[in-house]
């Protein structure tokens, strides 16, 4: 038990080989771009099985769908309206924006629709349980892979590491209190959730710190 609230206590982004000197860069270094990259692939492929798993999307999305029927946006323009709603948050947290705060959805949004065309969907439950918790581990490790390349994060996890400095509560405990919040306040103006939906509201924060744990642990420090 001691063991996992170590793991949990993580409050700060760890910085590895591939962490760039700074955020706000025109000229980032080469190496942090590939893995920022290659965080986002994962990261996109991972909510892609989450949603091939049918068993229901991202608080975020459950958000966006409960305000689609309250307002009778389209699904499309409710997430860009979140997006930067999310964003406008940012400015009293002074989080920084970079590149991958700008090529997260370009990036993460053409994974999603390319890899869902290719992954199986299964009747059995266990088989669908599986399928989501897969998901929710590919999302925890390119979550961590792309925030660690520091060149900015997506709307949603920065506002998770620019509450995290305010508050100075772990990444993990912050993360959930976000994921909680936005799926209760979505399912109560009309989203749908499943129980994919309320196992990676309760389980994306710790996995995400783990995860950064064991990369930490795993990669050289610069």
């Amino acid at each position: 038990m001691k063991a996992l609230m170590n793991l949990l206590s993580l409050k700060t982004v760890p910085t590895l080989f591939w962490t760039a000197p700074s955020t706000f860069t025109i000229r980032p270094p080469f190496v942090s771009v590939v893995f920022l990259l290659l965080g986002l692939v994962i990261f996109g492929l991972g909510h892609a099985i989450l949603f091939a798993s049918n068993l229901g999307v991202s608080p975020w999305m459950v958000l966006s769908q409960g305000i689609t029927v309250q307002t009778g946006w389209s699904i499309g323009w409710t997430i860009v309206v979140v997006s930067f709603l999310v964003l406008m948050f940012w400015i009293p947290l002074k989080q920084v924006p970079g590149l991958g705060t700008f090529i997260n959805f370009f990036v993460v949004a053409a994974v999603v629709d390319v890899s869902i065309k290719f992954l199986p969907s299964f009747d059995h439950f266990l088989a669908q349980s599986l399928q989501a918790l897969i998901g929710i581990f590919f999302i925890a490790i390119g979550t961590g892979v792309y925030l660690i390349a520091n060149l900015g994060p997506g709307p949603r996890d920065g506002l998770m590491t620019g509450l995290q400095r305010v508050t100075n509560f772990p990444l993990a405990y912050v993360r959930n209190g976000l994921e909680i919040t936005v799926v209760i306040v979505g399912w109560c103006i009309g989203g749908t959730a499943g129980i994919a939906t309320l196992t990676f509201a309760l389980f994306i924060g710790p996995a995400t710190a783990i995860a950064m744990q064991f990369l930490n642990y795993s990669f050289p420090k610069p």
